[in-house]
């Protein structure tokens, strides 16, 4: 971790000291979850390298456009990235609706409709992993419209890269339900789903460990199979 005084900004305040301090004091977890990433990034990429290919073909098949969904995230102490995920919409889905997806988005492909579902337009991001902007376990990284709604406490998930999963994605994860019936989806999800989900990340900081990363991965390969 940087030191305080080489923070930016943002996340030198009184509101994300507590949560600064307490992973201060976790370092060695932190050298273990740097390490765990690497390893088992690379041989996911290996074991899922021809899966992943059939994906992109069959992504290509399915509909014009890109086989990477490419959106600009923001990861540890602010800064922005370009997330690998299989791309699930039409290829302009950005221009013509919400950042967020709703339950029957008529942007979404057929093969992204089963990609979703069973979570497999994440396996991109095993490249995000290596690259270090995200982990196997952390909060989920939002466009930049989202986090410039952050209040100052929320700023302190930036203390900790992005993750594939979290706590608040497993409880979370049927999101686009909640989202269906909305008259504004960005309004419900910035008002209404991204504060209750920041409260899940934000106590997953306050007891943070290595031991508690493998659990959340374990029940969320349980959530997906259920």
């Amino acid at each position: 971790m940087k030191k305080w005084d080489d923070l930016p900004s943002k996340l030198k305040t009184e509101a994300i000291r507590p949560y600064y301090d307490i992973l201060r004091k976790k370092r060695i977890s932190l050298v273990f979850k740097r390490i765990f990433d690497i390893v088992v990034a690379i041989l996911l990429l290996v074991i899922l390298a021809i899966p992943m290919v059939v994906i992109a073909v069959l992504i290509k098949i399915d509909s014009p456009g890109t086989v990477f969904y490419r959106q600009e995230r923001v990861t540890t102490y602010g800064k922005h990235f370009r997330i690998f995920k299989f791309r699930t919409m039409v290829s302009n889905a950005d221009k013509i609706g919400a950042h967020v997806t709703s339950n029957n988005d008529s942007r979404v492909t057929k093969i992204g409709n089963k990609l979703r579902n069973l979570r497999l337009d994440e396996l991109p991001q095993l490249l995000n992993v290596l690259t270090g902007d995200m982990s196997f376990v952390g909060t989920r990284p939002e466009a930049v419209r989202y986090v410039e709604k952050y209040t100052d406490e929320m700023w302190a998930t930036l203390l900790m890269p992005a993750g594939i999963t979290s706590e608040a994605s497993i409880l979370y994860k049927d999101e686009a339900e909640l989202l269906e019936t909305a008259e504004d989806a960005d309004d419900v999800y910035i008002n209404q789903v991204l504060p209750a989900k920041m409260e899940y990340n934000l106590d997953s900081l306050r007891h943070f460990s290595f031991v508690s990363d493998i659990k959340t991965m374990l029940r969320t390969v349980i959530a997906v199979l259920k």
